[in-house]
C-alpha cells in the first residue's frame, strides 16, 4: 500500500505521476469487424499537473481516461501510476462522470460518505472532510436534500465533493460539467481550480470544451477524430488563480485559437462557403 493510499482524509494527499506508453485501444480484436479507437497514445503527466484532453466527439478520450483508471483493458502499450503498472482498476483515484450518479434515495451527505463505506475509510475522518468541502462549495444547506430537490449545478458539486472526499492522489473526469447550463458551469470550474489549487492531485481532465481546458489546464492534449492521436501538446502559462471570465485575454484567445486551428486543420470544424452570387456586390 503506498503512502496515499493509506493516507486518511484531512491529510495532503502524496502527489502521482501517470505515464501512458504507446497505448492503443482496438474493440471487437476477435472478430472480422474490429474497431480501433484509440492509437499509440503518449503522455507523461507530472505529479500535481492538472492536463486536459481534447478533441471531437467518438475520438477516444473517455477510452482512454478508463484505460487510466483500470476500468478497460488496453490493446497495446502500458500505464503506470505512481510507478506501478496498471494492470486492473487503481484505487487511490476518484473520477467523475458526466452524470452525477448520486443515489435518489440518500441524502446529500449520504451520498458523499458513501465513500467511507465503500472504501472501509474511518467515517468520522471522511465526515470532517465532507463537512470541508460542503462548506467550501457554499452546500452547507444542501445536505439533508435528496437528489431530486438539488438544481443541475448542485448536484454536479455534491458529485464534485464526493470524488474528492477522500483526498485521492488522482482525479479523472470525464466531461464532468457537460450538462450544465453556461454560467453555472464557469462556477463550478472555478470551483474546481480552487479545490484543486488546495492539494494538488495529479488531473485527467476529459471535455469537449476547448475554453474550459485552456480555463484549468497546466497542458493540454489534442486527440485527432478516430482512431484518437495526439497531435498538439498545448502547455497554458496562465496565472493562478484564473479570473472566472478568461475571454477578454489575448493570451487565453492565442491558445483557445491554436486548438481551434487544429481541429480546422483535422477536418472537425469547417467554415461556410458562401456562393458565387452572395458575394456580388
Amino acid at each position: 500500500m503506498t503512502a496515499a493510499q493509506s493516507a486518511g482524509p484531512g491529510i495532503r494527499a502524496a502527489r502521482t505521476p501517470i505515464v501512458v506508453d504507446g497505448v492503443g485501444k482496438v474493440f471487437g480484436e476477435e472478430t472480422d469487424k474490429p474497431f480501433e479507437a484509440v492509437r499509440t497514445v503518449s503522455m507523461d503527466i507530472a505529479p500535481g499537473e492538472f492536463v486536459s484532453v481534447v478533441g471531437p466527439s467518438g475520438c477516444g478520450k473517455s477510452t482512454l481516461m478508463l484505460m487510466v483508471a483500470g476500468l478497460l483493458e488496453r490493446s497495446a502499450g502500458t500505464i503506470t501510476v505512481g510507478g506501478e503498472p496498471v494492470d486492473g482498476p487503481i484505487t487511490d483515484v476518484g473520477i467523475a462522470f458526466q452524470d452525477h450518479l448520486l443515489l435518489d434515495f440518500r441524502t446529500a451527505e449520504k451520498n458523499v460518505l458513501l465513500q467511507a463505506e465503500i472504501r472501509g475509510l474511518d467515517r468520522a475522518k471522511l465526515k470532517a472532510r465532507s463537512d470541508e468541502l460542503f462548506e467550501q462549495l457554499r452546500l452547507t444547506h444542501a445536505k439533508s436534500r435528496y437528489p431530486r430537490q438539488l438544481s443541475g449545478g448542485m448536484r454536479q458539486r455534491v458529485s464534485l465533493i464526493r470524488t474528492l472526499v477522500h483526498d485521492p492522489s488522482v482525479i479523472l473526469m470525464d466531461e464532468p460539467f457537460g450538462a450544465l447550463d453556461a454560467l453555472t458551469r464557469l462556477q463550478v470550474r472555478t470551483d474546481l481550480e480552487a479545490l484543486w489549487l488546495e492539494r494538488r492531485p495529479t488531473v485527467v481532465f476529459i471535455t469537449h470544451s476547448v475554453e474550459e481546458a485552456v480555463g484549468l489546464s497546466d497542458r493540454i492534449f489534442v486527440m485527432s477524430p478516430s482512431p484518437g492521436e495526439i497531435v498538439d501538446e498545448v502547455v497554458v502559462e496562465l496565472p493562478r488563480p484564473r479570473p472566472i471570465v478568461l475571454g477578454e485575454s489575448p493570451e487565453f484567445f492565442a491558445y483557445v485559437d491554436r486548438i481551434y486551428k487544429q481541429f480546422q486543420r483535422m477536418g472537425v470544424l469547417h467554415g461556410i462557403e458562401v456562393p458565387a452570387a452572395g458575394r456580388e456586390s
